[in-house]
């Protein structure tokens, strides 16, 4: 059994936010993204889960417990990261929290995390791959983040941190045919100067980026070895449509300023709530149905298993 007296609290620094963004962006051409949901709510999740990662493994190595990374985990498992310790697969599970009632409540009195669902998915759960004696970790971020204008306004200045993102449309991320865009002609309608920084991959799949500035109603033309693009990051939310097009394309692609998201957030602590091994978890596990209403969602979008964070196992008697 959990107590809160056994929770791990790991202070939060802003370069965890940095390094999950890097990943979210280098990650951009193998997801794919619902109609209906926010490709933005999904990399912020990323972001998040990347920073709990990053966050854990620091940890250990400042507490010389010697650890591996498997080779998929950092960029090619896109939503799950796993650490091996002393020869058991250590499955990272975590929930960012950024509603400022819940992480109020959390900050004041961090036993309100004691009767919060653990969840897994129950299709992941189900996967090969994982032996019943390797563990499941589950943490919790708290953060402050800022999904709109108004939510930027509302913050206070050192708060305000923004990472604005604009993830192409399959034809420009997913191109069906790999060949040179050739040059690239944008111009912006803002009355400010706008920086971009332009996402993508070359004629050998590799990441690669390249920096814009445009100027107000100019139209500026780039020559970079693009072959898809996958995202525009802008130093700040633009008011006005963004034009790109490019040698190869029928039509100029237009970005409207809703069409931007802030991938930034700030985070506050993450929080090692406990540890059980697949098999202890599936004896305990109760079935939650998509739809229902859980502390970390809304709303959940699949099957999940559920165990009460009071019923986990102190992460520190497994590291020892």
């Amino acid at each position: 059994m959990s107590a809160v007296r056994d929770f791990i609290r790991l202070p939060y620094t802003p370069d965890l936010t940095h390094g999950g963004i890097a990943r979210a962006i280098r990650i951009l051409p193998n997801l794919r993204f619902h109609r209906q949901g926010s490709p933005y709510e999904r990399l912020r999740r990323i972001v998040a889960a990347t920073a709990v990662e990053l966050a854990f493994r620091r940890y250990l190595s400042e507490n010389d417990l010697p650890y591996d990374v498997e080779s998929l985990a950092l960029f090619t498992d896109l939503e799950r990261y796993t650490v091996s310790l002393y020869g058991r697969r250590y499955e990272l599970i975590p929930y960012m929290i950024s509603r400022p009632g819940q992480v109020s409540r959390i900050e004041l009195d961090p036993a309100v995390l004691l009767d919060v669902p653990a969840l897994v998915p129950s299709d992941w759960h189900a996967r090969e791959g994982l032996a019943d004696r390797d563990l499941y970790l589950f943490a919790f971020l708290t953060a402050r983040a800022a999904d709109s204008r108004g939510d930027l306004n509302g913050l206070p200045e050192k708060h305000g941190s923004q990472f604005m993102i604009h993830v192409m449309d399959d034809d420009w991320r997913r191109p069906q045919h790999w060949n040179p865009l050739g040059r690239l002609a944008l111009k912006s309608e803002s009355k400010e100067e706008i920086h971009l920084e332009i996402h993508g991959q070359d004629g050998s799949r590799e990441f690669t980026s390249c920096l814009v500035s445009l100027p107000s109603r100019t139209r500026m033309v780039v020559d970079h070895p693009f072959h898809a693009i996958t995202s525009m990051h802008a130093d700040r939310w633009p008011d006005a449509r963004v034009g790109l097009l490019a040698d190869m394309s029928r039509e100029m692609y237009l970005v409207m300023p809703s069409g931007w998201g802030n991938l930034w957030f700030e985070g506050i602590e993450i929080i090692l709530a406990g540890c059980l091994t697949r098999g202890e978890f599936r004896a305990q596990a109760v079935q939650v149905p998509p739809g229902s209403r859980v502390f970390q969602y809304d709303h959940t979008h699949v099957k999940n298993l559920a165990v009460p964070v009071s019923r986990l196992k102190p992460v520190l008697n497994l590291l020892g």
